[in-house]
């Protein structure tokens, strides 16, 4: 999220793109460069390109795609030049970016179904290919070179574009609960944006005398090409935004598989479910991604040497659940669950109700809060649960702290520290050791930026108007102090999201859902059917990752589960006659082979 109120903000540090784009806001002429950006295409991926799109002569101001179109084409130049503008034909008018011969126009947006937020200009006569998203989607799933290098090229923009800021504009009070409401929506979704601030920013004052809005609207969305919202809910944004789900999804009938929650685990669910055959629904009240998605840097993941992101992993998640045929349920908090006859029903807060011979549950945790008095006066303006581009952006070159001694801190720690030239971990205990894994401590010690303060704990917020620090107390020395820091990051683990269910389903001590043999005798719905390894004591519903008692907080265990459960899912239909056909192959590799499973629909 950037701040326009307290100055324009920089490009992200460490990415890269064209050496002829230009980003500054105020429309000067300096160029940044961030290599990457803008990759030239070759003669034969331009061939493979033709093959999914057609050729068009453009003339100089022709627009390619407009800010607010519901979608738009991948733009690729042939000849001649693009430019991507903000604000295009109203003051203010900026070029983010400028694209010539063989290179090719779009971000993540064009993917996930957000409607654009920025305009594509011809900046001279020329001829360019335009690619429908269908078939754009068809590339992502059949072109593997082409789909790697446009899937990280759109991601490197989408970073880009996310530190200045480009793209909604949010104008609200930091001490209004609907706009730290709206800054969690927009964050978790890593949407670009700005948000002005109502106290002190003369900006905000300006644009609301501008659109005639009255202080007791607030907060206000402005959605570049479309409608202005005043104090959304968080469907009604996301549906403003085109990303609630596709409004022609037919969600009626029985299906096989029903998936709540599009963390690791669930997206995981959705997308074996729907590989092996299965009718497969996933529904998620936030964004796709979970907790994970938020992650700045996910490092010991199988297979990433280097590491992926929380965003790259939802980004390329989301990509194979649609291409197996995954309906995609967003801005949908599941409200109650009911079960008869082997189907189980699901309602949510919009009235919707799904109906499934299976489910997942994969709802995840909340973040547990600190105990302080004024912490929800900074929540999202200060005090944060996730550290991502958009926080780090907030919180400037300023020192920060973190509370907490898990994975989570660690990483949000080594991130942080890219720009902040201090950051304080902050821990009740003696050591790391006791609770981070190996790799993180060793780059935290070498890292002279990053403080670590044991034996500590956070006892008052400190600042008027904005976080200014926090009061420490040393509990070994019970001497206090004050530090002060910019942004507060709280990472101190989290309550099962299971108050939905109502205590129908069999829980342990703190609320997280029990499975397997773990579930007493007793709390079993059907004494008959011994539950399967992840599911819960009702036949039919399993559960998986961090909502599950027992599990291993890790995105890989998560991935691992949601997988798993599908396979066990199946054995549960098979066994009370709603599956036919064979079973999921045991190596659930279904890319060049027909369908695994054949399911009876309700």
């Amino acid at each position: 999220m950037s701040q326009r109120a307290g100055g324009a903000p920089g490009p992200p540090d460490g990415t890269g793109s064209s050496p002829r784009s230009s980003a500054e806001r105020t429309g000067g002429a300096s160029q940044r460069t961030y290599a990457g950006r803008s990759p030239v295409l070759d003669e034969a991926q331009l061939e493979v390109l033709r093959r999914y799109g057609s050729e068009h002569d453009v003339a100089a101001g022709d627009v390619l795609f407009a800010d607010g179109d519901v979608t738009y084409d991948l733009i690729v130049v042939l000849a001649g030049e693009a430019r991507i503008i903000q604000r295009h034909g109203q003051p203010g008018e900026t070029v983010i970016a400028t694209y010539g011969r063989a290179q090719f126009l779009g971000e993540i947006s064009l993917l996930t179904g957000q409607r654009a937020y920025l305009s594509a200009v011809a900046g001279t006569a020329g001829r360019v290919l335009r690619i429908p998203v269908e078939q754009v989607r068809v590339i992502m799933a059949q072109e593997l070179g082409l789909s790697e290098l446009i899937l990280r090229t759109f991601l490197l923009r989408h970073s880009i574009l996310t530190g200045l800021g480009s793209g909604l504009t949010l104008i609200g009070s930091r001490f209004d609960a609907g706009t730290r409401r709206l800054l969690e929506v927009l964050a978790r979704n890593r949407l670009p944006s700005t948000w002005l601030e109502l106290e002190g920013s003369p900006e905000a004052e300006a644009m609301l005398r501008e659109l005639d809005v009255p202080a007791g609207d607030l907060p206000i969305v402005v959605v570049p090409g479309g409608p202005l919202l005043r104090n959304p809910g968080n469907r009604e944004l996301l549906d403003a935004l085109g990303m609630s789900g596709r409004s022609d999804t037919d969600l009626s009938g029985v299906f096989d598989l029903l998936v709540v929650g599009a963390g690791p685990a669930g997206l995981a669910a959705a997308v074996y479910g729907a590989s092996d055959g299965m009718a497969t629904v996933l529904a998620e009240d936030t964004a796709l991604g979970g907790q994970a998605g938020t992650s700045s840097r996910i490092e010991n993941y199988l297979g990433f040497p280097a590491g992926l992101s929380g965003e790259e992993l939802a980004a390329r998640a989301a990509l194979q659940a649609e291409k197996f045929g995954v309906r995609i349920k967003l801005a949908s908090r599941a409200v109650s669950l009911s079960s008869d006859s082997g189907v189980h029903r699901i309602r949510f807060d919009d009235g919707d109700v799904i109906a499934a011979k299976s489910v997942i549950i994969a709802t995840g945790a909340r973040y547990n809060r600190l105990p302080l008095s004024r912490l929800a006066e900074f929540e999202g303006v200060g005090v944060y649960y996730a550290a991502t581009q958009m926080e780090a952006q907030a919180c400037r070159a300023d020192p920060v702290a973190i509370v907490g001694g898990g994975n989570s801190a660690g990483q949000a720690a080594l991130f942080l520290s890219r720009n902040s030239p201090e950051v304080h971990v902050i821990i009740r205990g003696e050591t790391l050791s006791t609770s981070m894994s190996r790799y993180l401590i060793d780059e935290i010690e070498r890292n002279p930026r990053i403080i670590v303060r044991p034996r500590t704990q956070v006892t008052a917020l400190l600042g008027e108007g904005q976080l200014e620090g926090v009061k420490l107390l040393d509990t070994n020395r019970q001497q206090t102090t004050a530090l002060a820091v910019r942004g507060l990051f709280v990472f101190i683990g989290a309550q099962p999201s299971t108050q939905w269910l109502a205590g129908q389903l069999a829980e342990d001590s703190r609320g997280f859902l029990l499975t397997g043999t773990n579930i007493p005798e007793a709390q079993l719905d059907d004494r008959n059917r011994l539950p399967l390894f992840l599911e819960t004591s009702r036949p039919g519903v399993f559960a998986v990752g961090d909502v599950r008692s027992g599990s291993v907080k890790r995105a890989a265990t998560a991935i691992g589960e949601g997988s798993m459960a599908v396979r066990l899912v199946f054995e549960r239909l098979q066994a009370t006659g709603s599956a036919v056909a064979d079973p999921p192959r045991a190596d659930g590799d279904s890319r060049n082979a027909p369908l695994a499973t054949t399911l009876r629909r309700g």
